[in-house]
């Protein structure tokens, strides 16, 4: 590898707010904040939102919509529950 172009590659400790998990792992990032680790070493604290003890897909807590929901408001909406019910009384007349 060529030298100096790289970026500085070291360990970081990066701390998710939402749940206040802390993770160890080699990054580029780099933060003015520190934190001193299990090890007794201190290191670069880098805070995310979101990391995978918390994101919804890794976790399992995934929301699922509605669609029924938007079903029964479309139909209300354009009185589409009213058209169907006329059509078959219709068809019923004519049976």
């Amino acid at each position: 590898m060529k030298k100096d172009i790289h970026p500085d590659y070291h360990p970081v400790v990066f701390k998710d707010t939402s749940t206040g998990d802390s993770f160890l792992i080699q990054s580029t990032a780099t933060s003015k904040a520190t934190v001193e680790w299990e090890d007794g070493n201190t290191y670069p604290l880098v805070s995310v939102e979101i990391s995978s003890k918390s994101h919804p897909y890794y976790t399992g807590k995934m929301k699922f919509v509605d669609s029924a929901g938007r079903v029964e408001k479309f139909q209300k909406k354009y009185n589409w529950d009213k058209r169907n019910a006329e059509a078959e009384d219709a068809k019923k007349e004519d049976a």
